[in-house]
């Protein structure tokens, strides 16, 4: 059927290409719901454009673990360049992407993917690195997803936002179609087009099939549809088409008339009425949705026997380990557990080796389902490859029950050692999971076990994992002393990743505790020895651990030197697993340097992102409470209670002292004295028995405020110490060197001198931080001053637009032409949050575009 209201859509692609042929390459993500056409309208553009530019097109297989990188051997054989070879043998992934980019370099290609959202986490890492990289080819990317199925927290929908911003990514949409394109649809038959549109919504593919029924009822779903149409099938056909929907999406004829046998011709009646159709020398169905409908038409019996069949028939043609997803998919289907056995690990094994750990883990576990029946060492095998998997995924209680099952395991076969070292991993789960306790626990039974045994890589490895709790804990002097003892033997067996991760544990323990110089050297040495081994992870880590571990001391400018490093680290590798802690520190560390809007930004960043782990979401949700507090907006307890609600379970100083403290604070600005006390209480021997200055001073601080000590605590920080002494001028300059601003204003409120409460008044002005202005204002009726500043800022009348500070900020960098994603990198935001202040850019300036506001 001819396209209709398309040709717009088309026009568009059609200049991308020529804009690519420039040299200046493009990625054109397309989405619509199920059935709006999209496959349409990139088939009828490659028919536009064939002869004239070079066409390759693959797509992502519903199956239920996708192929890793399925749509790369889709195309493989047509690409130029070493991208089949490097396919067949175990590469980096690294070396497949960058061999895809140089074959897009060579010359004009027009790249089809299709089905983004069954897309395997290779594919997706795949879309992400060309997406960040398409400009410098000569290519355009298309790629095409269902936008109903991608839901927020669907991995493609992480992708998307990633690329949102950047100049050559476009996204285009495939409309439903107008009621009079369903009328000139609907032409010529005995359907009323009008009542055809209400029914539909303009559904291209609801409509096409209820025109191919011959007028029937539409049905409720595409199912009914799909059944109503395959009536007409003469019972052969639809052994045939039962066939092909047991095979998958894409149906070679050979394995067709494997499977289906004497009925394999029928096929041509399902090609007939458009359910199935060619694709190249392979069949196809038109719409998966139709594939599904027939799928699950069929009993669970006939199901089994035609993935068996499928199988048997796939095992005498496929020989590469690429195709053993396909196979485990339909030994599972079968119930075939010796060929799930066989096929499964292995591609959880290339799945692994490509980065798809989501994929890898599916797999792992379709072996596991059988794993009964296997022997004690093999069983365990299978769990320590699936751990690692899983563990990357974020599937931390599965991880804590597999940790276990391994300890059982090993203990079952007399194996120490291995006992030793999966309590130590487990010992990581429950850290992850905020069960430090727990964690505690299990790492010191690793550490007994192992008490009796000669030395090996798996002390080494207890001994860093008891070493990184302890400096958790803040246990300085045992997290060294564990450290020392783990790069003793990192060194006799050169193991530099435990090396540098015992380095990470008493460079923070002495930097945060014992002595600031001594732990920066440790963690920089660590530093430098992660860089000359390689060691990605680590280095995000070291990275994170000197940013924060200086941000908890407040030396929050070597932290923002520290953090904006690890943050562009672990962007330009893809470690959001590191990004989302880094951001969330660089969110408290604008905090304190009294640029709040920086802060609340780069704290929504992280609260936005459905990946970002417990500890991330904690520090994120104290940036927002504390902003939120300062300027007297709405809404602080929701925040500061869930921070509190996740930091409870970890037990430790490190969350739960930062946590009491900002919600002493926000209860002192509300006024309530009775909670300041209770917050500033909460943890305040607990910092006292660790010696933490900073907590100490901050805890103590709020109940010297609220009446509640009368003295200055032991071990405070000094600027707290110096205005519980009364010494608020000290205090505030103390304040300023460390660069806080706030602090500073709030050590000169404290005076009885005018000209203090003057400039205290005009910083919290500045800064919008309307409790405290009150608060001085107030101070200074109570003291007799007669001419109280009514706080109109200087900034806001030398802006006649009413600009923020971080609007003009933004502003500035369109003016310089960066893109969306080029400021978000800038000022290490989110690209949804610099799409937010352009859009509140142009509401005030009341222009409709970038160039008009510049101007």
């Amino acid at each position: 059927m001819e396209l209709v209201e398309r040709q717009p859509l088309l026009d568009q692609l059609d200049g991308l290409v020529s804009t690519a042929a420039t040299g200046d390459g493009v990625m054109a993500v397309i989405g619509g719901e199920a059935g709006a056409g999209k496959t349409s309208v990139v088939r009828a553009f490659a028919e536009q454009v064939d002869g004239a530019v070079r066409v390759l097109a693959g797509g992502c297989d519903a199956l239920s673990s996708p192929r890793p990188l399925g749509p790369l051997y889709d195309i493989a054989r047509e690409m130029d360049g070493p991208i089949r070879s490097l396919l067949r043998a175990p590469s980096r992934r690294a070396d497949v992407f960058e061999a895809v980019l140089d074959s897009l370099s060579s010359t004009t290609v027009a790249l089809i993917i299709e089905d983004a959202h069954w897309a395997d986490d290779a594919t997706l890492d795949l879309l992400r690195y060309l997406g960040r990289r398409i400009d410098r080819t000569r290519s355009l990317l298309i790629v095409t997803y269902r936008d109903d199925e991608v839901s927020g927290k669907h991995p493609l929908r992480i992708v998307l936002g990633d690329l949102a911003t950047s100049r050559a990514v476009h996204r285009l949409k495939v409309d439903l179609l107008s009621p009079a394109a369903v009328r000139a649809m609907a032409a010529g038959s005995a359907v009323d087009p009008d009542d055809l549109h209400a029914r539909t919504d303009g559904n291209p593919f609801y409509v096409t099939e209820v025109l191919a029924s011959g007028g029937a009822s539409v049905p409720p779903t595409v199912r009914d549809a799909v059944l109503t149409r395959t009536s007409r099938l003469s019972p052969a056909g639809r052994a045939a088409l039962d066939a092909a929907a047991v095979i998958g999406n894409r149906i070679e004829p050979w394995l067709l008339q494997t499977v289906a046998g004497e009925h394999a011709r029928a096929v041509d009646e399902s090609l007939e009425i458009g359910l199935l159709q060619p694709a190249g020398d392979m069949l196809r169905f038109r719409h998966q949705l139709g594939q599904d409908a027939i799928y699950d038409a069929l009993s669970p019996l006939r199901r089994a026997e035609l993935h068996a069949v499928v199988l048997d028939a796939l095992r005498t043609r496929v020989t590469t380990v690429a195709d053993y997803p396909r196979l485990a998919h339909h030994a599972d289907a079968a119930g075939n557990a010796d060929a799930v056995l066989d096929y499964a690990p292995e591609a959880g094994d290339r799945a692994a080796a490509l980065g798809a750990h989501r994929e890898a883990a599916k797999q792992y576990e379709r072996a596991l389902k059988y794993a009964d029946r296997l022997p004690l060492e093999r069983r365990r095998n299978l769990l320590e490859r699936w751990f690692p998997e899983s563990f990357a995924t974020g599937t931390l209680g599965e991880c804590s029950e597999c940790a276990q099952q391994l300890i059982d395991i090993n203990h079952r076969l007399g194996n120490v050692e291995g006992e030793g070292n999966w309590h130590a991993f487990l010992a990581w789960t429950l850290v992850h999971e905020g069960r430090n306790s727990e964690a505690d626990a299990a790492v010191e039974r690793a550490i007994a076990l192992l008490e009796n045994q000669p030395p090996s890589a798996v002390h080494a490895h207890a001994w860093q994992t008891q070493a990184r709790l302890r400096m958790l804990n803040r246990d300085y002097d045992q997290s060294i002393t564990w450290a020392q003892r783990a790069i003793e033997l990192a060194t006799q067996f050169e193991l530099p990743r435990i090396h540098t991760g015992a380095l990470n544990a008493m460079g923070s323990s002495r930097l945060i505790g014992l002595d600031e110089e001594q732990g920066r050297t440790d963690l920089e040495r660590g530093l430098e020895l992660a860089r000359q081994h390689g060691l990605d992870t680590e280095i995000a880590s070291l990275l994170t651990n000197l940013g924060s571990g200086h941000g908890e001391i407040y030396r929050f400018a070597i932290a923002e030197r520290y953090l904006t490093e690890g943050i562009t680290f672990a962007r330009e590798r893809d470690l959001d697993g590191w990004l989302w802690y880094l951001t969330a520190w660089l969110a408290l560390t604008r905090l304190f340097q009294g640029r709040w809007e920086e802060s609340a930004d780069l704290a929504s960043s992280v609260l936005q992102t459905p990946a970002a782990d417990i500890i991330s979401v904690i520090m994120a949700e104290l940036a927002v409470g504390r902003v939120r507090a300062r300027r007297g907006d709405p809404d602080v307890w929701p925040a500061l209670d869930n921070a509190l609600e996740l930091s409870i379970p970890t037990k430790t100083l490190q969350r739960l002292a930062p946590t009491h403290a900002a919600r002493a604070e926000a209860a002192w600005l509300a006024g309530n004295t009775a909670r300041t006390i209770e917050e500033a209480r909460a943890v305040y021997d607990l910092a006292a028995a660790y010696r933490h200055p900073w907590h100490i001073g901050e805890l103590g601080y709020w109940r010297w405020k609220s009446g509640d000590l009368n003295h200055q605590p032991d071990d405070s920080a000094e600027p707290y110490a110096l205005q519980i002494a009364g010494d608020w001028l000290a205090a505030s300059r103390a304040w300023a060197a460390l660069g806080c601003p706030y602090e500073s204003a709030r050590a000169l409120a404290e005076s009885d001198d005018e000209n203090a409460l003057r400039e205290a008044f005009a910083t919290f002005d500045q800064l919008g931080a309307r409790p405290m202005a009150a608060h001085t204002a107030q101070r200074m009726r109570d003291l007799g001053v007669t001419t109280i500043p009514r706080g109109a800022r200087p900034s806001t009348r030398a802006n006649p637009a009413r600009l923020t500070a971080r609007e003009q900020d933004v502003l500035a960098l369109i003016a310089e032409g960066l893109t969306n994603k080029a400021i978000a990198t800038r000022l290490f935001i989110s690209p949804k949050t610099v799409e937010r202040h352009v859009t509140s850019i142009l509401d005030r300036l009341d222009v409709a575009t970038r160039q008009d506001a510049v101007q």
